[in-house]
């Protein structure tokens, strides 16, 4: 009887301690992923349904960052697009190049056949 009843303490502190060697087990790989310079990041997600989005992800080492839009659905995950992360803007560099992608577009004479609403 003892016995048996020091199995089933065992067991439970066993099953009670399980979720902390999982956390703890998941930080140390992130810890080890952060180190070697292989962490990802998300940039920007897009809902185009209730179960769809367009995610930009940053992944690779530091030296040689690269960009992936993916489709992203209840079922699969599929790449749609692959760029150089230098190649992306993000932030206040974005803001400040569709100003000034606007401006131009102000400035610029009309293309030839274009019609003009004025």
């Amino acid at each position: 009887m003892t016995q048996t009843l020091l199995v089933v303490v065992l067991f439970i502190g066993a099953v009670a301690l399980l979720p902390w060697l999982i956390r703890y087990i998941q930080q140390r790989q992130i810890k080890a992923a952060g180190a070697t310079g292989m962490s990802s990041r998300v940039l920007s997600a897009v809902a185009v349904g209730p179960h769809q989005r367009i995610v930009t992800v940053e992944v690779g080492p530091e030296h040689a960052r690269t960009c992936l839009v993916l489709g992203v659905t209840a079922q699969q995950i599929n790449c749609l697009h692959v760029m150089a992360a230098s190649s992306v803007i993000t932030g206040a560099d974005a803001d400040s190049s569709f100003s000034h992608q606007m401006a131009l577009a102000q400035t610029a004479p009309p293309a030839p056949g274009a019609v003009s609403h004025g």
